[in-house]
């Protein structure tokens, strides 16, 4: 454990004029405060508020950073208050403490909510000052040395959270160090079999020959760099077991099979001599192909920089060689703490692009839960570097879209893309982004997000944006359908309904507003007659009265005797519908509609297997008719075929629709043989009797085998 002197000593080294009063007079409060609480491992309590300085004084933080790590789990674990902190410290630790703080009434618990709860409240602490993560991480690393001595189920959750949530923030800022060894320390918790099984063969693969074979290769290209009158700090490593694993998994490899186990690092003055060194390596050994990577052009969106290239180096080893400056290193190490410098009204954080979208994520999710979810996708996954028209670098995540790229630029972009160009063409809006791609985004101010770009976005700004417009689109139809279902309960029960009535009953529904018990009925997720019960709770409807009905037939009386504007009558207009693709009702079928939570009604024919699910659940059944169709809208019919593997088959069946008047909206070859074709095709047509048409005349052609409606 470090000492107080030694404490001072190595902050003064790096500032002197760090104040050193204010240090010792937290090391005194925090040590008096902790008294004789100990730790899981039986150490005094303070010695972990030590270390956790020790760690920052390493980064070479400021005082207040110092003095916070002392300090940070004062507020929770002992008597002291925030107003001590701020009679004694100042406001600026004061706030850094209050945002640091452990929250240990949430953390600490296996909830899930709870766990998201605490990350929603970390990245609000963070986003007014970054030292609060810097402080939070090195607190968390200094726990994760000592997980040894926790219970074994604790141990697990803590790592399971320290992969997920702070090894990803670390690499956010970029103290490499610090997510490297959080991830070693979290993989040997939560799988110590496989861990030590990658140490054993890394080690036999280093060693097999009895020698190091990192020192050699040093020497070799230390020595052609000299020849070419470049001087350059060479080092070389392993590669941490952590990322050998994931590496191993996501390409689904051996360790033999990596190519960047040991990787070299080539410090130079400047950025001529990167470019220097990079083109001698290349005239010296053999390039792998497709292996180099420009992150000094193109940082990554933490700052860091550096050329990559493989090599077949010394020795015909396989190995990844890092070119770049001294203050290139620094920052790769260190990231954020590498230039960090406090002055009175500045604050870097608004240099990191992705805090701030995660901030706009916070103000479009519903909840903690969705936000984690959503700050996962922003997190996690590895980046593509697309140019809008003018030339900004935009930073993807792979896999990422057009849409994705939208949101990136601005979320009213993103809300209104009706399509895109790429490098110069006209492209699908699902269409896979790639490095270097130009993306030109078309908008129009009537487009609105369609739910169906949630299905192939991977950002979760995109994501948590287009949820948000569907949220508040659907509400507003189960608001509609909630009002009309409970004026129509109160009129059945023969009771007047007033507003006043009703907002008596939001407490026990847990509501806010008369428009949130509205949108619950709306939804399903409660009923009229549970409204009647709370406001008149010793009613009995008259022996002659009809029993106070579920939600759904309410529903359905609503349309009784009235001609619905619909295609469906019972159901109420503006409510969420949608047609079941297990069996594809079209008008002229007998139908069942099937109040889904959070979802509307999803209509289905009255013989569809999918019905059994809810036999147990009578009450979110809904008897539907079809409408009387004035204008001809279509459906899809879908159609199973099998027809003879001929010259002409396929046109025999698509002039054969056409001719009925039909519309093939897809088709899909399901099976091919020597003898026949088996295909799914989708139909647009106007009702049963249409789609039976089809299929007579499908069934009367000689090439035709087979025909099913699926």
């Amino acid at each position: 454990m470090i000492r107080q002197f030694e404490l001072v000593e190595k902050i003064k080294s790096y500032d002197p004029n760090a104040d050193e009063d204010a240090i010792n007079r937290a090391y005194v409060f925090a040590m008096k405060a902790h008294g004789s609480q100990k730790r899981a491992s039986g150490d005094p309590y303070f010695s972990h508020p030590l270390e956790v300085a020790g760690i920052l004084s390493d980064m070479k933080l400021d005082t207040a950073s110092i003095i916070t790590a002392l300090l940070h789990d004062t507020v929770e674990d002992t008597d002291a208050t925030l107003e001590d902190i701020e009679k004694l410290f100042g406001k600026e630790v004061r706030n850094l403490v209050n945002g640091v703080t452990k929250l240990t009434r949430i953390e600490g618990q296996s909830d899930q909510t709870k766990q998201a709860e605490n990350f929603r409240k970390l990245v609000l602490a963070m986003s007014d000052d970054i030292r609060v993560l810097l402080v939070k991480l090195a607190d968390r690393l200094h726990n994760m040395r000592t997980l040894d001595f926790v219970r074994e189920e604790k141990r697990r959750r803590i790592a399971r959270e320290t992969l997920d949530i702070y090894a990803p923030l670390a690499e956010r800022i970029g103290i490499m160090h610090f997510k490297d060894e959080l991830e070693d320390l979290a993989f040997a918790a939560l799988n110590p079999d496989a861990r030590e099984s990658i140490m054993s063969r890394l080690h036999f693969l280093q060693h097999q020959d009895g020698d190091n074979h990192i020192e050699p290769v040093i020497k070799e290209l230390t020595e052609i760099l000299k020849k070419e009158g470049v001087t350059a700090e060479i080092t070389g490593r392993v590669k941490r077991p952590y990322s050998i694993w994931r590496k191993m998994h996501h390409k689904n490899i051996t360790l033999e099979q990596l190519l960047d186990i040991v990787a070299f690092r080539v410090i130079v003055a400047d950025v001529t001599d990167c470019y220097k060194v990079l083109g001698i390596l290349h005239s010296v050994y053999r390039v792998i192909p497709d292996r180099f990577k420009d992150y000094i052009s193109t940082p990554k969106p933490n700052g860091y920089q550096s050329l990559h290239t493989f090599i077949i180096g010394p020795n015909r080893q396989r190995i990844e060689v890092q070119i770049r400056t001294r203050k290139m290193h620094e920052v790769a190490e260190m990231g954020v703490a590498a230039h960090w410098q406090y002055k009175q009204n500045s604050n870097e954080t608004h240099d990191y692009g992705w805090l701030r979208s995660l901030l706009e994520i916070l103000e479009n999710t519903s909840g903690a839960e969705e936000f984690l979810e959503h700050t996962k996708l922003e997190m996690f996954q590895d980046q593509v570097f697309c140019f809008t028209p003018a030339g900004d670098l935009i930073s993807l995540p792979q896999g990422a879209t057009p849409i994705d790229f939208a949101y990136a630029i601005h979320s009213k972009v993103g809300d209104h893309c009706v399509g895109v160009k790429i490098n110069g063409r006209m492209v699908p809006l699902r269409t896979i982004l790639h490095n270097g791609d130009q993306v030109d985004i078309v908008t129009a101010k009537a487009q609105t997000p369609s739910p169906s770009w949630e299905r192939f976005v991977v950002t979760g700004k995109a994501r948590a944006n287009i949820r948000k417009f569907i949220r508040s689109q659907k509400r507003g139809q189960f608001v509609t359908l909630g009002r009309s279902l409970l004026q129509k309960g109160f009129e059945q029960a023969k009771l007047d309904y007033t507003e006043k009535q009703i907002e008596g009953t939001l407490k026990g529904f847990k509501c806010n507003t008369t428009e949130d018990l509205h949108a619950l009925l709306g939804e399903g997720l409660n009923t009229p007659a549970e409204v009647i019960r709370a406001v008149y709770p010793n009613y009995q409807p008259a022996k002659k009265d009809k029993p106070l009905k579920s939600v759904e037939e309410h529903e359905k009386n609503l349309w009784k005797d009235k001609k619905s504007a619909l295609s469906i009558r019972g159901l109420i207009p503006g409510m969420a519908v949608h047609y079941a693709g297990c069996c594809h009702p079209l008008p002229g079928d007998h139908i069942i509609g099937i109040i889904m939570s959070g979802r509307g009604v999803t209509i289905h024919t009255n013989d569809c297997d999918m019905l059994k699910n809810f036999a147990n659940e009578p009450e979110r059944w809904i008897d539907l008719t079809w409408a009387d169709q004035e204008e001809k809208t279509t459906h899809v019919g879908r159609l199973y075929v099998i027809m003879d593997n001929r010259q002409g088959a396929l046109a025999t069946l698509t002039t054969t629709i056409s001719k009925n008047h039909g519309n093939i909206a897809n088709l899909k070859v399901v099976n091919r043989t020597e003898n026949f074709f088996e295909v799914n095709i989708d139909i647009d047509v106007t009702n049963t009797d249409h789609l039976t048409n089809i299929i007579a005349c499908l069934r009367a052609s000689t090439l035709i085998n087979s025909v099913q409606r699926i």
